[in-house]
């Protein structure tokens, strides 16, 4: 997508999720509303349910402005498989569930929904890196050991 801005693990990345980089590549634009979602960590939400951490939701809010929000697709590639890709963006489209916490949004297209649904997308500070994650994963049936390539079940 045109308007998203990348988010893989690089030194770019680590500059693009930390608060003092205050440069800004995307224009806000007004999409079509969709569905939306309430997201909950909780294991007893429902499973077609995309759940955000309480660290999700406050990197999110960090470095989130006006109208940008987290998209989550899969695609393929990576050593399992599939591959996470995580972008900041602004445009909705009518295939997107919007997944809202605390005034935080992931946006999931239909087709990643798929790979994804019941898991739980996470912000992970270390020491070498700072990343969103997607952990416990109920469609996964491995993964490597960096954490952004999986397996489906079949």
């Amino acid at each position: 997508m045109a308007a998203a801005r990348s988010l893989f693990l690089t030194a770019a990345a680590v500059r693009a999720v930390t608060p003092w980089w205050g440069s800004r590549f995307l224009a806000a634009s007004a999409g079509p509303q969709v569905r939306r979602e309430a997201s909950s960590s909780s294991p007893e939400a429902c499973e077609g349910q995309i759940h955000l951490t309480d660290s999700c939701v406050q990197r999110l809010l960090e470095i989130t402005q006006g109208s940008e929000f987290l998209r989550l697709e899969v695609e393929g590639g990576g050593c399992s498989g599939f591959q996470y890709r995580f972008s900041l963006d602004t445009v909705i489209n009518p295939d997107d569930r919007i997944f809202e916490q605390g005034g935080a949004r992931v946006v999931v297209d239909s087709d990643s929904l798929a790979f994804v649904k019941g898991a739980q997308v996470d912000f992970s500070q270390e020491l070498i890196r700072s990343s969103f994650q997607v952990l416990n994963n109920p469609q996964a049936e491995k993964g490597c050991s960096c954490g952004s390539s999986f397996s489906v079940k079949l």
